[in-house]
């Protein structure tokens, strides 16, 4: 079983927003095609892209359809597979390291210090904590072979 292609649109690059985020979901199609994926996967991959191939309607309804599709596909694909796009663990865990180190080292630091104003010192600990770890992930993703060669960006 094969992964269905996405129905290219005419006039769809005179909406840049809209080409940008298509083109990043055909490109997660692309590199979904390089993996093994269970039949069960597939299946359901094919079913969204069958929506979107059948959507009707404006354009930014259109965009956050593919929006939604695009995001589904790879929280399924991450639950059941494990495989994540690059920099995927990175981008979580800089907001977690911020909230789950920094803001305690900050309080610490204000602690120690009898300075409140130091609550602000521990989020760049954290920050650099939170990439620390999230690196260490993509890594190990990559070495495992757990990685798709691409970027998830928002548009």
């Amino acid at each position: 079983m094969e992964i269905n292609a996405l129905n290219k649109i005419p006039g769809i690059d005179q909406n840049t927003k809209l080409f940008k985020a298509f083109s990043q979901f055909d490109d997660v199609l692309a590199e979904l095609k390089k993996k093994e994926l269970p039949k069960e996967i597939i299946f359901s991959i094919n079913n969204t892209i069958e929506g979107i191939n059948t959507f009707k309607g404006p354009e930014k309804e259109f965009k956050k359809h593919i929006r939604k599709a695009q995001s589904g596909i790879m929280k399924l694909i991450e639950k059941k597979l494990k495989i994540v796009p690059r920099n995927h663990y990175r981008n979580i865990w800089f907001v977690l390291g911020m909230s789950a180190f920094g803001i305690p080292i900050g309080i610490v630091l204000g602690a120690s210090q009898g300075n409140n104003g130091m609550l602000g010192a521990g989020l760049p600990i954290g920050m650099v904590i939170g990439i620390a770890v999230g690196t260490s992930m993509d890594k190990k993703a990559f070495r495992e072979g757990r990685q798709l060669d691409l970027e998830i960006k928002r548009y």
